[in-house]
């Protein structure tokens, strides 16, 4: 939750905290580290950070609910842009229903793939009290087509140590807090714990924020998550603040390094400061909030399609919230921005040969599977079995895929608008067509417009510079 701010005062604290860091850096292993994973970026860099809440070790004396098993209900995926000016933090619900694809456990078998569940189910997979943030790292990358550079893991106990070291972090409620609004299952009202307005936390009490879902707009992990987002902004800010001097920065380096564990490509100091470094010129201004599309399904949540891989595909060209080029090209090279956006281009024509697939209607619509497999013939696909699918309540297209066949699936996709791959046992790729399909079946435009982040998402985005006390609750 906090790793964009850790990452500040890394570069803030460079040389200082050298030794310190060399010795508190904890890794997870890589060993359960998908080996089908979407290819690298000579561009910008992601960065998975989740936050866990674990109660085992120092974490017990911090409430906020019980048993061992390392859990997570905060998790972001930070892009830096290649001209390494701009960054954004994209939250990831807790409650989004992913599919989650095999992972390790900690006795050396994987896990078959799990379809429509809870995106922090990823990180409880093998129920240990350190979590799995491979498997996270898994389903983030399977989720949006992104290669994570790198994965941090930060805990409750470095999290409260941190906002005591930078000397609390300025905060803001929209209305008064009660002991109950903290814990729901309290039978009265309590004392009121957190007053309306701006105000300064630290250490339990920053804790207790950022944690709060209830009694504020609809009570949902939604409203959690701006204030969460403004926490960070803030913390940001104050870390900036303090100015670079050892009595300041080394006891801000000890606490972040005491709360995290990182993928071995971040487990030394060169490494980690290394990529610190790479984010020094970054504003607050340019430092982005935004959380994925998403709606309700019930109790849970949805991803929206097209816009959330609107946004993947903005994040991949390396195109800022507000719409500029921020790939770090010259403009001798063609730089666009949002004031001079380039011209549609015509995109490389899919063609399916060598790809065999199976078409499933997952609609009630009849014939609708036949309809698509002559299109996806004319194209050059082999199709192999067409039927109806074991479920007909499908709302978008799915592409499922067998061991080593991502890119083919992913050149699939490319037909079918809002279209997601994922993972599976199953040899081969099945195509399960949607009721979005139904409406309108052909196959989405071959243009190569510029990447934007929907309109949506763009309108809701903060700014790391924004007013703490503005957008902080949903419903």
């Amino acid at each position: 939750m906090f790793g964009l701010s850790f990452l500040v005062l890394l570069v803030a604290g460079v040389g200082w905290g050298y030794l310190k860091l060399n010795g508190s850096i904890d890794t997870f292993s890589a060993d359960g580290i998908s080996g089908d994973r979407p290819p690298g970026s000579s561009n910008g860099q992601n960065v998975l950070v989740i936050g866990s809440d674990s109660r085992a070790g120092d974490n017990s004396e911090l409430g906020g609910g019980t048993g061992t098993v390392g859990r997570s209900d905060t998790a972001f995926l930070l892009h830096v842009y290649a001209d390494r000016k701009h960054a954004v933090a994209v939250s990831i619900p807790r409650d989004s229903l992913v599919d989650i694809p095999a992972c390790k456990m900690p006795g050396g078998e994987w896990t078959a793939p799990q379809r429509d569940v809870m995106f922090n189910a990823a990180f409880s997979v093998g129920e240990t009290a350190e979590g799995n943030p491979a498997c996270t790292q898994n389903t983030v990358e399977q989720l949006t087509g992104l290669r994570v550079d790198h994965t941090v893991v930060i805990d409750f106990a470095g999290f409260s140590a941190l906002t005591s070291a930078v000397g609390g972090v300025p905060v803001c409620l929209p209305q008064d807090i009660y002991q109950r609004d903290l814990s729901p299952k309290r039978p009265t009202r309590g004392a009121r714990i957190f007053a309306k307005g701006p105000q300064t936390v630290s250490g339990q009490r920053a804790l207790d924020y950022v944690r709060l879902r209830h009694g504020i707009g609809d009570g949902s992990d939604i409203g959690r998550i701006k204030r969460q987002q403004a926490f960070v902004a803030s913390l940001i800010k104050k870390v900036k603040s303090r100015g670079l001097n050892p009595t300041t920065l080394l006891p801000l380096a000890d606490a972040a390094t005491d709360a995290m564990t990182v993928d071995p490509g971040l487990g030394s100091a060169d490494r980690l400061l290394s990529f610190a470094m790479s984010m020094k010129n970054i504003d607050l201004h340019n430092t982005k909030f935004v959380t994925v599309p998403w709606r309700y399904e019930g109790s849970r949540v949805a991803m929206v399609e097209p816009d959330a891989d609107a946004l993947w595909a903005a994040l991949k060209a390396d195109r800022t919230v507000d719409g500029q080029d921020a790939s770090g090209k010259g403009a001798a090279e063609g730089r666009e921005t949002a004031s001079s956006p380039a011209s549609p281009a015509a995109a490389t024509p899919v063609s399916g040969t060598g790809i065999s697939i199976a078409v499933y209607n997952g609609t009630t619509v009849r014939g609708l599977a036949a309809r698509a497999t002559e299109l996806l013939r004319a194209r050059g696909f082999t199709v192999t079995t067409t039927a109806n699918a074991s479920s007909q309540g499908y709302a978008s297209t799915v592409i499922e895929y067998g061991p080593g066949l991502r890119n083919e699936a992913e050149t699939t996709a490319r037909l079918f608008a809002g279209a997601r791959t994922t993972a599976s046992d199953t040899a081969g790729i099945q195509v399960i067509l949607g009721s979005s399909y139904a409406r309108n079946p052909s196959f989405a435009p071959e243009t190569s417009a510029p990447s934007a982040v929907p309109p949506t998402v763009a309108a809701g985005a903060r700014s790391g510079d924004d007013d703490p006390c503005a957008d902080l609750s949903y419903g």
